[in-house]
Formats: C-alpha cells, structure tokens, sequence
C-alpha cells in the first residue's frame, strides 16, 4: 500500500521535534520546505511516495529559483528533501531516494572583505590591551603580515621559526610544507613574545595545560582587538585576504602569492584576490603604451 505523503511529513516532523533535539526554529524551517514540497507535488498529480521522481525534484528547484528565492536558499530546501528521505528509509519505506544524483544550484564563491592598511595598521598597534598583549600582537602580526590561516598558525612550533632570518616553517593543507617570510613588525613581535614566555621549544602559542592555542581562542583574540579599534567582521581570514589583496596592490606576481598562501593550484589564487576596477584601470594606464588619455599624462 502506498503511504500518503503529508502523513509521512508529519511524522518526519515530529521527529525531528521530540526524538533529534532540535530547535523549534529549525523544525518550523523544515515544515515550511517541505510544505512547499508537497504543495509542489500536488500541483503535480503526485499524491503517494512512491511516485515522487528525480524530475519532480529538479522542477521544484527550477521553479524556486523563478519565484527569486537565492541560491542559498534553495539549497538549504534540498537539504530538507534530502533529510526527510533519509528519516523515511530508515524508517523502513521502501522507495528510491529522488533526492539522490541531484544537485542543486552552486553558490558564488564569496570572498572575505579585505581592510584598508589604515585599518590594518590602528588593528595591529592598538587593538591588543590586556594581561595577554604582547602574544595578541604576536599572533595578529603573523596573520596579516604572513598570511597564515588560523590552522597553520596553531600547528606552528618555536622550532618552526627563525627569528633571526625571519622565515617561518609552515604546514599548510594535505601536509604541504612551505616557507614563509615575515617582516621586521612580526619579528619584534615575536622576539617579544619569546621574552615573556621564556621558551623557545614547543608550540609557538601554547593554551591551557601546555597544550596548543585553540583556533576559536584565535577568533576571540582577532574579533576583540577589531572591536577595540572600532572594527566589526574582522576574523582571521580576513587577515589573509587583506595580505593577499596588499601583495597584489603592492605589485606581487600570482605566483609569488601562490607560494606565499600554500595554493596548490594558480586558479585558486586569481579566484581568492579581488582586484578593484581602480586598480585594473590603474595597471591598465600605466602598462599599455596606448591605455594613456592626456589626463593621465
């Protein structure tokens, strides 16, 4: 016998709000996606479970997309399909899932803003206050001024550095190894750091009981030193990009970045920078031997 498929939402539904612990937000979201769903289907003629196909799914996308809801949000609808047909197999319905094979609608690629030097500049010299200023410094000198992602910059130990040449041993994503310059900011602050912490072994940022600095602790450090400069969003990868898009302004082939960022791939890097139209109108007068009006003389 087939089951009817409002029936089946119900029960779904119900366990998500009793037995999966989740907030009644969350369930209120669900019954809204999936309540369109079936609304859908009716339109459809479809009224059982098992008459549900790929192609109704994909049409219910294709039609939340001309309605104008975003991207993400018809994502986040087939993410609600997707656990409701997981609640139903496990519940013993036996059906194909329709779900399955279907992708929904890709997201572009956001990236992080990246902050003027002013800012970067008044973050660095007066965002770090307290018992722990001087390691706040350390660490926010090494994200702007090396690039590092929040990950790389637990993992460091003090053995990965050499303040005196001012290069830094990093362990970048799939084990790559690369080194990293830094400039002469982060080497006096580091040079600081190692004076009050009187080690120059183990983890470069050690948290409680010896162990590494957790990576939120990081995003707490960051976000509480921008707010103190007046500065909200600020979070360790915007750091990065902000190196990045600096390099760039600065002059910094793509390759250079590549290997400073630790991208496997050339295509990561010219999607992860931003260059600003001013900025291409810049290179463009100032490199084409006819991109000059006699303004720009």
């Amino acid at each position: 016998m087939s089951e009817n498929i409002s029936s089946s939402v119900d029960a779904f539904l119900e366990y998500l709000k009793y037995a999966s612990g989740r907030t009644d937000n969350t369930v209120i979201n669900y019954a809204v996606d999936l309540s369109q769903f079936v609304d859908y289907l009716l339109a459809e003629g479809v009224k059982d479970l098992e008459e549900i196909k790929q192609s109704h799914v994909r049409g219910f996308l294709r039609e939340l997309l001309a309605y104008g809801y975003s991207k993400s949000t018809v994502l986040r609808k087939l993410s609600s399909l997707r656990s409701w047909m997981k609640f139903l197999q496990q519940s013993g319905v036996e059906m194909s899932d329709p779900t399955k094979g279907v992708r929904g609608p890709k997201e572009p690629k956001r990236l992080p803003r990246a902050l003027a030097y002013e800012d970067i500049k008044l973050l660095l010299e007066e965002g770090p206050r307290g018992e722990f200023e001087i390691r706040d410094r350390a660490i926010l000198e090494l994200l702007y001024g090396c690039g590092l992602r929040v990950a790389e910059l637990v993992a460091l130990d003090w053995e990965d550095v050499d303040i005196k040449e001012r290069w830094l041993r990093v362990q970048g994503k799939g084990e790559k190894e690369r080194l990293v310059p830094m400039g002469r900011f982060a080497q006096k602050a580091l040079t600081d750091w190692q004076a009050v912490l009187g080690k120059n072994s183990g983890p470069l940022f050690p948290g409680e009981g010896c162990e590494r600095i957790a990576v939120r602790t990081v995003h707490r450090i960051v976000s509480r030193a921008a707010k103190r400069v007046g500065l909200v969003g600020v979070s360790p990868h915007v750091l990065r990009h902000s190196f990045a898009t600096h390099m760039l302004e600065g002059g910094a082939s793509l390759r250079v970045l590549q290997e400073l960022l630790g991208h496997q791939s050339l295509v990561t890097t010219q999607r992860y920078l931003k260059i600003s139209y001013e900025q291409l109108k810049k290179g463009y007068v100032s490199a084409h031997p006819r991109g000059r009006g006699e303004s720009d003389v």
